[in-house]
């Protein structure tokens, strides 16, 4: 099945590219050695027709003598950025969410757009949307592979499967119960385009009263999601506070969980030794965050369940480090939102040094991991010859200290410049 997703997942990744006359080569800069070896210093980097097509030291690599050469003298070159926990249509509660209440089907379309547009030039290429409103995404998603919108390479799970009572369902909203109903909910989402299936298997932050930590679906109806959206070649994620809620989810088979506000070390070994993900969007709870939280006119009730979260959610973190289990970057915030004095990607990627990474091993969660996570590896997260030409230039090496990435300079996606 995992190979199924796979290919599924190459075929959208390789949608039609523009055409490129000329190759455009990169010059002087340093391509960082994401597996931790040296860097190869004065390289050239050439892209043609969307791949890289040359990677090397400049004494033995050639530019082509009809190249564009853009002279990066001194910078140092990763891979676009990937966020693997984006929401392009996010509201919150606040003023800034009130404002969007009559937001219309067209209104929302032009938003998403705006936000996709600003992720790619703040260096972010790929995006992984886990639930957005009104299959918009994948109406987006069609269009920036086709080249009519700009934005990162997106991969999305449609709308969320929504248990009744559950979170984000409102109060009045009819959403699904029972196996049967979850497998009629994942063939829709899977019907309209989505390879990703998102379900909500606890409380979360945004959603008024309710234990956070709460469980809220049957193992009979996880277990469905799983099985239906694995016949089909899908992966399916969670957005999970709750430690039994993730543990039922692990022994359904679930691919990924996202936030884990409470779970401890015994729920990241068993993540670890079952090959689930783990999405943490640690930006969202902690103190730094709070003048977005501030800017968006967050009401007091929204504040003290952020404020009750934080020091458990920073606790997981940390003990999924240790664990050592797969983490993959994703915020839950726009990946260009400004934050602590950086977009949040960033400000993401900085947490986890704090929480005991390394640079190198929090680049990677940006980077190679979120490829692997996708299943898109082979195609996406390093700079090498044959892979899809998404990079960035930075003017220090992020391997070594993170916060480099908070002053890129370069931004290319598929061979062409985007800022």
């Amino acid at each position: 099945m995992r190979a199924q997703a796979v290919l599924c997942t190459l075929i959208l990744l390789a949608g039609p590219l523009q055409a490129q006359d000329r190759p455009v080569a990169i010059t002087g800069a340093n391509v960082v050695d994401l597996e931790g070896g040296p860097a190869i210093v004065d390289a050239v980097v050439v892209m043609h027709d969307g791949r890289f097509t040359a990677v090397g030291p400049a004494v033995s690599t050639r530019v082509p003598d009809d190249a564009e050469v853009i002279d990066a003298n001194g910078l140092w070159l990763v891979p676009g950025l990937m966020n693997m926990h984006v929401h392009l249509g996010l509201t919150l509660p606040g003023a800034a969410g009130a404002a969007l209440a009559n937001e219309t089907e067209a209104e929302l379309a032009l938003r998403m757009a705006a936000n996709a547009r600003a992720s790619l030039r703040a260096g972010v290429t790929t995006i992984r949307l886990p639930g957005d409103a009104g299959h918009v995404d994948l109406a987006l998603m069609r269009a920036i592979d086709r080249g009519d919108a700009t934005g990162p390479r997106i991969f999305s799970a449609g709308e969320m499967v929504q248990v009744t009572g559950g979170h984000g369902s409102a109060v009045d909203e009819v959403a699904n119960d029972g196996p049967y109903e979850f497998r009629e909910a994942v063939r829709r989402e899977l019907r309209a385009g989505a390879t990703w299936i998102k379900i909500a298997i606890s409380g979360g932050i945004a959603t008024p009263g309710g234990d956070i930590a709460a469980s809220f679906m049957t193992r009979e109806e996880l277990q469905a999601v799983t099985d239906m959206a694995h016949r089909h070649g899908a992966r399916v994620t969670a957005h999970s506070g709750s430690p039994q809620a993730t543990r039922d989810a692990i022994a359904a088979g679930i691919d990924g969980i996202e936030h884990g506000y409470f779970l401890t070390r015994a729920e990241f070994e068993l993540m670890r030794d079952n090959g689930v993900w783990y999405v943490p969007t640690i930006v969202v709870s902690q103190p730094a965050t709070m003048p977005f939280f501030e800017r968006i006119g967050s009401p007091e009730w929204y504040l003290d369940r952020v404020r009750a979260v934080g020091e458990r959610h920073w606790a997981a973190l940390r003990a999924a480090v240790e664990a050592g289990v797969d983490i993959a970057l994703g915020t839950d915030q726009f990946p260009h939102e400004e934050n602590d004095g950086t977009i949040s990607t960033v400000r993401e990627a900085e947490y986890y040094v704090a929480a005991g990474m390394s640079d190198l091993r929090a680049l990677r969660t940006a980077t190679v991991e979120s490829a692997r996570m996708l299943g898109v590896e082979h195609e996406l997260g390093t700079i090498d010859v044959g892979k899809l030409a998404d990079l960035i230039a930075v003017a220090s090496d992020p391997s070594r200290d993170i916060s480099a990435l908070r002053d890129i300079r370069l931004v290319v996606k598929g061979g062409e410049v985007v800022r």
